[in-house]
């Protein structure tokens, strides 16, 4: 195939890059430096010079906080450069496989959401991909919907990395307790977008490690690993935490459709060891 992925220089899309380059695919890559994806005339461009049978969709602004407090410029990239993008999509009989979240759900629900349950964000965040999901079904024939959840990858600070910090630093730690959800390891995430988009079979589809976690059992999970599981650690409250967006406080995400394929992603728990391996911190 030949594939085009949009924000090529993110975690995701970097790790797709890779991932796909060792397949007998032809792979372009585009990022914000490159192409603003929310300029139909540039995106156009792109399209007519690589002529893509598949595109991945990964570019967005995914700056939960950052999209509460700029939520027109959320819905500007995030909504309106995912429809730019299904239409170009439309007018190249290309598909489309867009990477969504579970902050499209509101976590109001105690069980795990399905890959059909009914979207309901309740921040700009997650309205802003919600309206992506929309252009994409509405525009697209051929096209893949992917959720996934709690995103940690290499190159870069997360969760992970700012808690072993204040642990080493000496830093109070105190953790949300009722906020749940999946950690997914970006490079188990990569692998299962890049074996989906083999087969053809269009859909919606919850990709993410197997499991549910709170915040604060995920960062036990990482303090242990990385041997500092002596550290003090405080449960607190969604509500005591100030942040400028809501998050949904139960939007864990089940993986049922890509399942029936034959793709799922190994225990969340074994991809944060892995992780913590290749970072040089595991100490288990």
């Amino acid at each position: 195939m030949r594939i085009l992925i949009t924000g090529a220089d993110g975690r995701l899309g970097s790790a797709l890059m890779r991932t796909l380059s060792e397949r007998p695919h032809q792979i372009w890559g585009i990022d914000a430096n490159t192409v603003d994806v929310t300029d139909r005339h540039a995106v156009a461009r792109v399209f007519a010079e690589a002529a893509p049978s598949l595109v991945i969709h990964c570019a967005a602004l995914t700056g939960v906080d950052y999209c509460a407090e700029h939520p027109d410029e959320a819905l500007h990239v995030n909504g309106f450069g995912t429809q730019v993008i299904a239409q170009a999509c439309l007018e190249h009989g290309a598909t489309l496989a867009y990477v969504s979240t579970n902050e499209v759900f509101d976590g109001r629900t105690y069980r795990p959401y399905l890959e059909y349950d009914p979207p309901n964000p309740i921040n700009p965040y997650g309205y802003s991909k919600w309206v992506g999901e929309q252009a994409v079904r509405e525009l697209v024939p051929r096209h893949y919907i992917i959720r996934t959840s709690w995103l940690f990858a290499h190159g870069g600070r997360n969760f992970i990395h700012s808690i072993l910090q204040q642990a080493r630093s000496g830093g109070r730690l105190r953790v949300v307790v009722n906020e749940v959800s999946t950690p997914t390891y970006c490079n188990d995430l990569a692998e299962a977008i890049a074996r989906l988009v083999e087969t053809g079979c269009y859909g919606v589809y919850h990709l993410v490690n197997e499991g549910q976690a709170s915040r604060f059992q995920f960062a036990q999970a990482a303090l242990i690993a990385a041997g500092l599981g002596d550290t003090p650690i405080e449960p607190i409250a969604l509500a005591e935490f100030q942040r400028a967006s809501r998050p949904p406080e139960h939007a864990v995400l089940r993986n049922v459709a890509a399942a029936r394929l034959g793709i799922v992603l190994r225990p969340w728990q074994e991809a944060l060891a892995e992780f913590l391996r290749v970072e040089g911190l595991f100490a288990l």
